[in-house]
């Protein structure tokens, strides 16, 4: 790890996830770094990126890295195995973030054997991509360093809220030490602050900022449908 103090570097700041699908315009790995490049100048305190080129592409930039891999079609499937965050280290991540959902890994390893294996393996934080408050309390006890609300509303224990899941967030500050950061379907600055106050640690923040093709779909039915009212 780069760093010594990623905990302080993103405590009450925004990280940005710069990712794009496959097959679109923007899928690669200098793309995304030039996008990494960018959110830094406007304020972000960390990147999360997918993929290990996409990981390595930004692997020196002066912020912590939060990577993951996302591979195969079962439910996990965000860094689903050892093997995969294994990969994720060597890339350059300085967090690696990972499945940290209840659910069975496609390794038949568990969620603590898991993060154990990846710290013999490097010098890295963890985060447990969560979708439940039961799923953060495992987490916790399995030893992540990081808290994720990433999956809320993607597992079925909880229901796909419109923004941010804020319950959630809160109910994960009260109930554990570990640091809570807020991620999904944050779409505007509002939403971003009510994360904070909520108690989230951090937030990060993907699509609103980085993927240009769901924002433009925003405005482009916001425009259709005034015009359809005219």
């Amino acid at each position: 790890m780069r760093f010594t103090d990623v905990p302080e570097r993103l405590a009450g700041r925004l990280v940005v996830s710069c990712q794009a699908y496959p097959g679109e315009a923007m899928r690669d790995p200098r793309t995304m770094s030039q996008v990494a490049q960018a959110a830094i100048v406007g304020g972000a305190a960390g990147i999360r990126v997918q993929g290990i080129a996409d990981i390595r592409a930004v692997a020196d930039l002066d912020v912590p890295i939060v990577g993951l891999w996302k591979d195969g079609d079962d439910d996990v499937f965000i860094t689903p195995t050892l093997d995969h965050a294994r990969a994720v280290v060597d890339a350059g991540a300085d967090i690696v973030a990972i499945d940290g959902t209840r659910r069975a890994r496609p390794d038949g390893l568990t969620l603590a054997e898991t993060i154990r294996g990846i710290r013999v393996h490097g010098d890295v934080l963890i985060m447990a991509d969560c979708g439940s408050l039961d799923d953060a309390i495992a987490a916790e006890a399995a030893g992540a360093d990081f808290l994720g609300t990433t999956l809320s509303g993607y597992t079925g224990e909880r229901a796909k809220t419109d923004g941010p899941d804020l319950e959630l967030i809160s109910l994960i500050s009260e109930a554990c030490e570990r640091p809570v950061i807020a991620e999904g379907r944050l779409h505007t600055p509002a939403q971003a602050a009510a994360a904070i106050s909520a108690g989230a640690f951090a937030v990060c923040v993907g699509t609103a900022i980085t993927h240009p093709s769901t924002i433009t779909s925003w405005f482009a039915g916001a425009v259709d449908a005034a015009r359809s009212t005219r």
